[in-house]
């Protein structure tokens, strides 16, 4: 890796059926790339063409399903192989549960167990253990995911793997014109054609909402100004709770009739609010869609 940077290699491995679906969904969540069951004895070739590609990644999460010892034994030789490059942090995270646990969590989905697809469950549960022993004792962090719901057990991934929930958590704001669609997308959807209208201005009829004679026109008004009072104050409100229930981002969409001048208004001076707090991303669904002599 170029700078002195290293990479985090993280490794998802554990019971089949403890939940390495929701802890590879989290971290992709988290910036990881991401790569679902990939077999051990390519883990070592993977690596060499991350260190020898232009596009270097920083954050890389693999799960690893160990349903035979021939797999055991490549996964046991790659760890040992990554643990002598100064470039990579390696982690091993392992997800446990109950065999009471694993064994309704298999009747519900009506899923044989990998290593006993024509026995019985408890029997698979049983030889899996004995043979994940040896892994499980080499892993950094082992979480036990009997007594959590997915989004549980997803909060306690994140406190092991963020340092801060500020640093994943993001705010994206999107203007649209309600004449092209409602957005489906958004968690929170605001309507602001109550607002005064520059189409009605001549010169500023072609302009947009990116430009500071139209957006000093629509915040000029008391009740724009009253207007985002209160949507700050809401959001301000309302975005900390949704981080703390693990959400990892927020879409707000706010619309005007075209989304090309009150829309982008707020949603520009709604992102550069917040941007000391969170991380946000503006962006403009609408803006180039009606030509100059559209009603906007």
């Amino acid at each position: 890796m170029e700078n002195g940077s290293k990479m985090r290699l993280t490794i998802i491995t554990g019971m089949s059926g403890a939940g390495k679906t929701v802890a590879v969904q989290c971290l992709e969540d988290m910036g990881y790339f991401c790569i679902d069951n990939l077999p051990p004895m390519l883990l070592l070739k993977f690596i060499e063409m991350i260190d020898q590609s232009q596009n270097k990644m920083d954050k890389i999460a693999v799960v690893m399903d160990l349903r035979g010892r021939a797999f055991f034994r490549h996964l046991s030789k790659a760890l040992d192989e990554i643990a002598k490059k100064d470039w990579i942090i390696q982690k091993i995270l392992f997800l446990e549960a109950s065999d009471e646990v694993l064994i309704r969590r298999y009747k519900e989905t009506r899923r044989n167990h990998p290593l006993a697809p024509y026995g019985r469950i408890s029997e698979g549960i049983k030889r899996e253990r004995a043979l994940l022993s040896e892994i499980k004792g080499q892993a950094q962090i082992i979480l036990d995911s009997s007594g959590l719901k997915p989004v549980q057990l997803k909060n306690k991934i994140q406190e092991h793997f963020s340092a801060s929930n500020d640093d994943t958590f993001s705010v994206h704001i999107f203007s649209f014109g309600f004449k092209y669609g409602s957005p489906i997308d958004a968690d929170l959807l605001f309507d602001v054609r109550f607002l005064p209208n520059p189409y009605y201005v001549e010169k500023l009829r072609t302009l947009t909402g990116l430009d500071e004679s139209v957006s000093s026109y629509v915040l000029k008004y008391a009740e724009t100004k009253q207007f985002l009072e209160k949507f700050i104050d809401l959001l301000a409100f309302t975005l900390p709770y949704y981080q703390k229930e693990g959400k990892r981002q927020v879409v707000i969409g706010i619309g005007c009739t075209g989304g090309q001048h009150r829309s982008v208004t707020i949603a520009e001076y709604i992102s550069r609010y917040f941007a000391g707090t969170y991380r946000t991303v503006v962006t403009h669904r609408d803006i180039e869609k009606r030509s100059k002599k559209e009603n906007g």
